[in-house]
This record gives C-alpha cells, structure tokens and sequence, in this order.
C-alpha cells in the first residue's frame, strides 16, 4: 500500500550514516539542507567521481564563454562539523564501483568499503551519444560537466572549426562559447527550428536570427551520419544524412543527456530510463534513495533545477524524520539566458483549434510574446527578450485564473492587466462577455 503522501513521518532516532554518491548541485543542495535539521544525519558521507569540489553546473556556459572566472562557479564548501553535531566528509575522486544491499556496504575504486543506514544516489547525467561512426574519435566532446567545459576552453585556444550537434539550449550555450572565445562555429539542428521543445518557430526564427547575426552558421533539419577519422584516430569532418560534409577541428555532442542509472541497475534497483522512486524520492529498496537527474518519478525524468530542488526539500524532511507533503511532478517554466538573450516558457509550445493565441511582436525591440488561452485561462506562454511578466503568468496559469475581459491587456503587461481584472472582481457580470469576445 502507498503511503499517504500528506501525512507520512518517521519517528525513529536520528540516522547513523548517511551515504550520498555523487558530489553535483543536487547532492550539495542535500547536505545544506539537511544541516539546518534537529534531527540530520550523525554522519553524512559524500562520495564525487569528479576531483573538483561541487560547483555550479549552470555557470558552466557563461564561464565557456569567458564572462566570470573559474572561482565563481565553487559551491560553498560544507563544515567538516555543524552546529548540530553532524560530521560530514567528502571523498572526491573516487567512485563506487558496487553497492552490497544485504549488507548495507559500498565499495569504492579506491578499495575503500562504506557502510550505511541510508543510501542516495545523486550521479547525475551525461552527455546522450547518437548511435554513429566516429562517437569515440579526438576532438569529440560532450557538454555536461566541468571536464567537458575545460577541455572545450583549451581547444579554443588553437581557434579553428568546430560543429555543434544540436540546436537546444546546451548546444547553443557551447556554440556561443567557442564563438567568444575565436572558433568558427556551425550547429547542427535535427528540427526545422532551434529550441524547439520550448520555442514556437516565430521566437525560434528570432533567436536564430540574433545568433546568425553574431557570426554563427545555423543548419536546421540536418542528421548526423557519421563522423569523419583522419586516420590517425581524429575527427576532421562531420558527414550528414544528405551527404553534406562539414569540416570540423573538433565536434560537440548537445543531443541531450542520459541519467547515470548504472550504479542502481547493478545493484538490482527497478529501472526504467533512470532509477525509479516513490514519492518520498525512495527506490525499490527502502534503505536507498535517488535524487536528481538519475532518478525517474512516474513517466519523468528531470534536467532542469527547480523539480530537483523541490526533491530536494521532500528527501530532506523525510531523511530527518519530519512529517511533510510527498513529491509531486508539476508544471515547471523554463527561464533560460542565451548570451543576453532572454527566454521563458511553459506549458504547450503549439496551438491546437481550441486555443485562443494571443500575440505580440515588435521587431525592432527583439521583443516577441505569445499566449496560449483555453477558456480563458493562460495555457502556455512563449516569451522572448522582454520577459519580466513570465513568473506572472505562469502563477496565474497554475492557479486556473480565468481572465474574461482582461484578456485583452494580457499583451500591454501586468499592471494594466491587474486593473482590469480589477474591475472585473467589483462586477463579476464582465466575465460572462468573455466568450462572445473571443468569437
């Protein structure tokens, strides 16, 4: 039976040993969280493959691009003791190499065995591969982690050409980058348009426009088939599906992630795409969690911080014991920043028969907003260059605010929108209008 997702708590004693593998944002974000608990872990045990401390995976692309420096991407380092007595150490470098769940035991490349009371698997993601020739050539990066930053930043350094395999937003964000810092860059675009899971094609058009003014070379419906050897074990060319062949000194793979779900499949954990938990962020075994990136609620996986953060919260309270609301998947806006570029988006990216679309562009502003209405409530907004009224909607859209005759001041912006939703709520008759002026 399920547990009731309001009410559950644990009224056990602190736990002993808590064991976190992975050293990312979400695994950071955990620790700090738990810290601020009366009833936290005694001890907590960080476990991060990477030799880095934990840093800010989202400043990865402007640091790329040479706009801040390589210290502001460090996450502020935890204490080896809190005030309220939890001991708390770090192993980087190192990574768990099994998982013995009978005996609550994990062992590392080191030789290092670990046992604990609890268990969370934070290991993130990693760069999804296209199953091609020439993945495993010099010259090909991801764009997923530090590693990967870093040795983009030091290919640069030689300029030259590079080609971008993907047109979303960490494609882009990597393009732009090696663009800053001197390469000639070309990306690559499955679709008929750039960010298409979060852009409709006139917002799409408008950013390609931007970067194609900058000095990018945007290829849209174009399909990897193979990447081209020197013969010496590099790549020197990328070969698409309609025999294109596009020089390249180094090639960057942005065709999405795959969640580090291997440590849970060894170890016997249900998996489907990732990890899968309940919603108390806990896996087929009770004594072990996943967090993050590498782990799968339902039907979904998660890439973007503000979901993960509120795993975050409900994985916390459970783990010290505190009585709390369940994990829930619910809508999430996307606010991104290409290079100055402002974007924010939620719901659905196109319009079906029984949306009222309402639209607003000026050109010469860079400035384009359209609002998805069903019913006269905000369905789904795309917003590019001014987005400051993006959070507005977006709450209202949650909330099932229906507008009826302020719909149209939707596009002027929240202040004249509140006032007519104003004088709405002191004459409630003005929204039965609302469908006789959408006809």
């Amino acid at each position: 039976m399920r547990p009731d997702a309001t009410t559950r708590t644990d009224n056990r004693g602190p736990i002993d040993h808590l064991v976190i593998v992975g050293n990312g944002m979400a695994a950071h974000r955990l620790v700090a969280t738990l810290c601020g608990k009366p009833r936290a872990p005694r001890r907590i045990t960080v476990i991060g493959e990477e030799t880095s401390n934990a840093y800010n995976r989202i400043l990865l692309s402007p640091w790329l691009a040479g706009e801040m420096q390589r210290d502001a991407l460090r996450l502020p380092e935890h204490a080896a003791t809190t005030p309220t007595g939890t001991r708390i150490e770090t192993r980087l470098g190192e990574r768990v190499t099994a998982i013995d769940r009978e005996a609550r035991r994990v062992t590392t490349d080191r030789g290092a065995s670990l046992d604990y009371d609890r268990l969370v698997l934070a290991t993130g993601s990693r760069s999804a591969m296209p199953p091609v020739p020439g993945m495993t050539l010099d010259g090909v990066h991801g764009f997923r982690d530090l590693g990967d930053a870093e040795a983009l930043a030091r290919a640069a350094r030689h300029g030259g050409r590079a080609v971008v395999i993907g047109g979303g937003l960490l494609g882009l964000e990597a393009a732009e980058g090696l663009r800053k810092r001197g390469m000639r860059v070309r990306v690559i675009q499955r679709s008929s348009r750039l960010m298409n899971r979060q852009l409709d094609a006139t917002a799409a058009g408008l950013l390609r426009g931007e970067l194609e003014a900058r000095g990018l070379e945007v290829i849209t419906e174009g399909y990897l088939n193979e990447l081209e050897d020197n013969g010496q074990g590099r790549v020197r060319a990328v070969i698409l599906a309609d025999g294109t062949r596009l020089a390249a000194d180094h090639v960057v793979i942005a065709t999405g992630i795959a969640p580090n779900v291997e440590p849970g499949r060894a170890a016997g954990l249900d998996c489907d795409r990732a990890i899968r938990v309940d919603e108390w962020l806990t896996t087929s075994d009770a004594a072990i969690h996943a967090l993050g990136e590498c782990c799968q609620f339902g039907s979904s996986t998660f890439g973007l911080v503000e979901p993960i953060w509120q795993q975050v919260e409900v994985l916390a309270a459970h783990l010290a014991g505190e009585a709390g609301p369940g994990y829930r998947d619910l809508p999430t806006a996307t606010k991104l920043k290409i290079s100055g570029v402002s974007l924010y988006a939620f719901g659905p990216i196109e319009a079906t028969p029984e949306h009222d679309v309402l639209t607003y562009h000026d050109p010469e502003q860079g400035e384009y907003r359209r609002l998805l209405l069903h019913d006269g409530r905000i369905d789904g907004a795309v917003l590019y260059g001014d987005t400051a009224m993006g959070p507005w909607l977006f709450d209202h859209s949650r909330n099932g605010m229906r507008f009826g005759t302020a719909r149209r001041a939707l596009l002027l912006g929240q202040v004249d929108t509140e006032t007519l939703l104003d004088d709405q709520a002191s004459a409630p008759q003005a929204t039965d209008t609302f469908d006789q002026e959408a006809a």
